[in-house]
């Protein structure tokens, strides 16, 4: 049950230009439900790897079994607190999922609307009128999905390429300037919550370190795993998922003109971008011991359920590998699946659909 691959290294894996990493993991289901990889997360370690959509949604569901608490950003400082709440188990999970839903419900993200858009109209008119050609993702996808994240952190754009900066020695550097990354973000986050204490305002912060649960104020290293995640989420997946689909509509000139001639369908065709180009990997620990679909999973056993390979199911969606811009019932779990579901996911939704009209009806 052991196989030899990695969603970091195996072939086709490997950043380089122009690579098809989505199409190289597919072949996956050809392959056994469930193995074991020996090297299958950014720092080396071993998983079990889902490869059946169902079988994922299954595992993600029982979180009795599977937790979520693996303290990700924490370990890198030698410290143990979870990201909240997405490191978070339930009884706990539901209190502060309940107490972050309406900061980020469809409604509140309906009001941001106006804000987001004229954020990637400003970037994409800056680049017309400039060049003939850019950097997709440092020019527009970065900037644009950072600056909204530093909206709702009720910052200004002007410190935009230092968090960039940090976002990528974070998520994407070696173990020295992971560990960096993650102290400076921390003592950062530290002070603007501090600074949110004195002067309040309209903002997620201000909300943070003024909230109660139970009763009570949230503890400091509550207000480290729910502004660290906001912080760290806005950075890479967003700005990540834009540039795939701009990518995608380049080498497809006609999928192109026909989201032009009809902006309309620019809604469905996210849907099917974001399946077919998800870049996710939830890892859950096992809690004991246990047969999974004839796997022998033991206590303390990292299992991978990549939101790449589900996507790409053929018992899940009909000619998986081919992307069909008009795709109905999309099923995708691009956003995860369970109690776990991705907090931001509107606010996702809402930037990648403006950040395709925007750039289509300007560029």
């Amino acid at each position: 049950m052991v196989k030899d691959f990695s969603l970091f290294t195996s072939p086709g894996m490997e950043r380089m230009p122009n690579g098809d990493p989505h199409a190289a993991v597919a072949c996956l289901h050809n392959g056994p439900r469930i193995f074991y990889s020996p090297c299958n997360t950014r720092d080396g370690r071993g998983t079990w790897v889902i490869t059946r959509a169902q079988d994922q949604r299954e595992l993600l569901q029982d979180t009795l079994t599977f937790s979520s608490h693996r303290s990700l950003f924490a370990s890198a400082l030698g410290e143990n607190w979870p990201l909240i709440p997405l490191e978070l188990d339930p009884p706990a999970h539901s209190v502060f999922r309940s107490l972050l839903n309406p900061l980020l419900s469809p409604k509140r993200i309906t009001e941001l609307e106006p804000a987001v858009r004229d954020r990637a109209i400003a970037l994409i008119s800056k680049i017309s009128a400039s060049s003939t050609s850019c950097d997709v993702l440092t020019d527009f996808a970065f900037p644009f999905a950072v600056s909204i994240s530093l909206r709702l952190l009720g910052l200004s754009d002007e410190r935009l390429d230092t968090f960039v900066g940090w976002g990528r020695d974070l998520l994407h550097g070696d173990g020295i300037k992971q560990t960096a990354a993650a102290r400076t973000i921390l003592a950062f986050i530290d002070e603007l919550a501090a600074m949110r204490r004195k002067e309040p305002t309209d903002d997620f912060m201000t909300f943070v370190v003024q909230a109660k649960v139970d009763g009570r104020a949230l503890r400091d290293e509550e207000i480290h795993g729910i502004g660290v995640l906001l912080f760290v989420a806005g950075l890479d997946t967003v700005a990540t998922a834009i540039g795939f689909d701009l990518a995608y509509l380049a080498r497809n000139p006609k999928e192109q003109e026909l989201l032009r001639s009809k902006p309309d369908r620019i809604v469905l065709a996210a849907e099917e971008l974001l399946r077919a180009y998800s870049t996710v990997q939830m890892i859950r620990v096992a809690t004991k011991d246990i047969n999974f679909e004839g796997a022998p999973i033991r206590k303390g056993d990292f299992v991978s359920c990549a939101t790449m390979i589900a996507n790409r199911d053929p018992a899940e969606f009909e000619h998986p590998n081919t992307i069909d811009l008009a795709r109905e019932d999309n099923r995708h779990t691009a956003f995860a699946y369970g109690p776990h579901r991705c907090l931001g996911s509107h606010l996702a939704r809402q930037e990648i659909v403006i950040a395709l009209e925007e750039w289509l009806s300007r560029i």
